[in-house]
C-alpha cells in the first residue's frame, strides 16, 4: 500500500534546497540564540542554521525553535556540529568565544578568542565562499580584524556589530531625557565598541535641530545639564546588565537581526558597524572600528564622511591606536 504522502501529493518538480536567504549562527549561547530568535520572529530569514560544539544543547535549541514553526512563517531550522550544514549561507553570524577570566589581561582574552576563530572562520568560508561574515564575538573590533585575516574575504564582506548597539543605547537614553521616540533621536557612537568609543556630540540632532546649537557645551565637562553622563551610561550599560542578569542578549540580538535584514534586503541603510578604517579621519593603522556605513547585499559599500570636531577626531585616532596595540600581539600561527 502506498504511503500517505504518496497518496496525498503528486510530484511535479524537485524541491529547491534553499530560498537563498540562509543565515548561519555560530555559537548558541545567550547572544547567539537571541540573534537566531530575532531573525526568525522578524522574518529576516526563513532558513537558519545553528552551529556549536555542544551537540545536545544544539538539538534542544533546534527542537524548541522548530516546535514554534506554526507561529512563524514555516522556517527551515537546522543545527549541528558539522560545518557542511552551513553550505550556501548568505550571512554567517559568529558569536562564539570565551569570557574574560578574573585577572585576565585583555590581550590574553584576544588570543584565546582568536584561537577559537581559527577553527571556525576557514570552515565557514569553505562551505560558503560568497558569504558575508557578521562578527559579534568580543572584543568585536579586534575579532573582526582577525576574522578578515583568517577568511581571505574582501574587507567589505567582513563586518563587526561594532557600535550599532552603542548608538541605539545612546538614542534611547537621549529619548528618555527629551520625551521623544528613540527613532526620532539622531546621534552616533563611533570608534571602539568599548571604553574608548566616541560620542559625536557635534552632530546630535532632533529633526535637524542640532543640540549643540541650543547648548554649545553639550557633551563637555562644562555642561550644566551633564549630557556627557549619557555616554558614560552607554559605556557602562553592558556591565550593568551583566551585573543584574548575568549576560546581555536581547538588545544585541535585535541589533544583529536589523543588520542582517539590511544586508539581505539590499537596503543601502546607514548603520554604525565595524569596518576597515585605514585612511579615514587620518587613521594610519590597519584596524577595524565603527563608522557610519552603507549596508547592502555586498556588505559595506560606502563609509559616510562625517564632519567631526578636532576633539572627536583625536579621540577616534586614540581608539585606533589602542586597537593596533592590541592586535600587534596576536599570533595567527
Amino acid at each position: 500500500m502506498a504511503a500517505i504522502k504518496d497518496q496525498l501529493l503528486v510530484p511535479i518538480a524537485e524541491t529547491l534546497p534553499s530560498a537563498g536567504n540562509k543565515i548561519t549562527v555560530v555559537g548558541i549561547g545567550q547572544v547567539g540564540m537571541a540573534c537566531a530568535f530575532s531573525i526568525l520572529t522578524q522574518n529576516v530569514s526563513n532558513d537558519v542554521c545553528l552551529i556549536d560544539v555542544c551537540a545536545d544543547k544544539l538539538k534542544g535549541e533546534m527542537m524548541d525553535l522548530q516546535h514554534g514553526s506554526n507561529f512563524l512563517r514555516n522556517p527551515k531550522i537546522s543545527a549541528g556540529t558539522d560545518y557542511s550544514l552551513t553550505a550556501g549561507s548568505r550571512i554567517c553570524i559568529v558569536t562564539a568565544g570565551v569570557r574574560q577570566k578574573e585577572g585576565e589581561s585583555r590581550l590574553s582574552l584576544v588570543q584565546r578568542n582568536a584561537d577559537i576563530l581559527k577553527g571556525i572562520i576557514p570552515q565557514l568560508v569553505e562551505f560558503s565562499p560568497d558569504t558575508i561574515l557578521l562578527m559579534v564575538s568580543n572584543p568585536v573590533d579586534v575579532m573582526t580584524y582577525v576574522a578578515w585575516k583568517l577568511s581571505g574575504l574582501p574587507k567589505n564582506r567582513v563586518i563587526g556589530s561594532g557600535t550599532n548597539l552603542d548608538s541605539s543605547r545612546f538614542r534611547f537614553l537621549m529619548s528618555q531625557r527629551l520625551g521623544v521616540a528613540p527613532t526620532s533621536c539622531h546621534g552616533w557612537i563611533i570608534g571602539e565598541h568599548g571604553d574608548s568609543s566616541v560620542p559625536v556630540w557635534s552632530g546630535v540632532n532632533i529633526a535637524g535641530v542640532r543640540l549643540r546649537e541650543l547648548n554649545s557645551e553639550i557633551g563637555t565637562n562644562h555642561d550644566d545639564e551633564h549630557w556627557n553622563e549619557l555616554h558614560a551610561q552607554v559605556v557602562s550599560s553592558a556591565y550593568e546588565v551583566i551585573k543584574l542578569k548575568g549576560y546581555t542578549s536581547w538588545a544585541i540580538g535585535l541589533s544583529i537581526a536589523a543588520l542582517a535584514s539590511d544586508i539581505l534586503r539590499n537596503t543601502n541603510k546607514v548603520a554604525a558597524v565595524s569596518t576597515s578604517v585605514m585612511g579615514e579621519h587620518g587613521i594610519e593603522k590597519d584596524v577595524f572600528l565603527s563608522l557610519p556605513c552603507v549596508l547592502n547585499s555586498n556588505g559595506v559599500t560606502s563609509i559616510v564622511k562625517q564632519i567631526l570636531t578636532q576633539s572627536e577626531t583625536e579621540q577616534l585616532r586614540k581608539s585606533a591606536d589602542l586597537m593596533a596595540e592590541v592586535q600587534a600581539g596576536i599570533k595567527f600561527n
